[in-house]
């Protein structure tokens, strides 16, 4: 009879452990890639969602006390250099409006719209720093599901192979290789289905973000408005 190991668990233990020692090298490296890419997925989560909590909080206190000053220039002292989101769009916005109105006369609509661009092209450039490994989210959600497929399908390749070899259906022969296989689309879908929960729920707080950079924007854009229209 062939050796039984070479095909996979033994008939009645199909613990994950010993799935995983019985299969095959091809499943072995599928199982392997996508319990390192779910742990990966994990930190992600993690990391990804505690920053995003962090600027969160810190936007409230910054956008309150920029609602509550009454002295741009040293607000801008104090936040200018800031890595918070929110405080680089007012940091673009101040640079712009330092260079455009640094010498007369003043192209007051040219102004206005160097400054919309400016801090719009922060907004986007932010977005997308703080976005760079959510890529990755996407990437697990849509591929790890196929992958741990490609192990189901070379498993049970395994399990036909048995069966020629053995000339014998029974379940003895072919649940081994039959288990390995499921096991390694449990795996993959384990891997996946954190990934694209997470995906969707990050950019749906991303997207929210955004808008509220948005909305700075357009509130200091207003604010500097009318400082040019004071200047008639």
């Amino acid at each position: 009879m062939l050796d039984q190991l070479s095909l996979g668990a033994t008939a009645g233990n199909f613990s994950p452990l010993m799935l995983f020692m019985e299969a095959d090298i091809v499943v072995k490296a599928v199982m392997i890639g996508l319990l390192l890419a779910s742990i990966w997925t994990w930190t992600i989560i993690v990391s990804f969602g505690m920053k995003i909590g962090q600027i969160s909080r810190k936007s409230d206190k910054f956008e309150r006390a920029f609602d509550k000053t009454e002295n741009l220039d040293k607000f801008f002292d104090e936040y200018g250099k800031s890595s918070l989101p929110s405080a680089k769009v007012l940091a673009a916005g101040v640079r712009e409006w330092r260079r455009s109105t640094s010498k007369a006369p003043i192209d007051r609509e040219g102004t206005r719209q160097r400054l919309a661009s400016a801090m719009n092209t922060t907004i986007a450039r932010e977005v997308d720093r703080i976005a760079d490994r959510l890529n990755f989210l996407a990437t697990v959600g849509s591929v790890a599901p196929f992958v741990g497929l490609f192990g189901t399908v070379w498993g049970i390749m395994r399990s036909f192979s048995a069966i020629a070899a053995e000339q014998n259906s029974s379940l003895a022969v072919v649940a081994p290789g039959i288990a390995e296989a499921l096991f390694a689309t449990a795996i993959g879908l384990f891997a996946a289905i954190p990934a694209v929960i997470a995906y969707n729920r990050f950019s749906h707080r991303l997207n929210k973000l955004e808008a509220r950079m948005g909305r700075f924007a357009d509130g200091f854009h207003a604010t500097l408005s009318r400082e040019l229209e004071l200047g008639d």
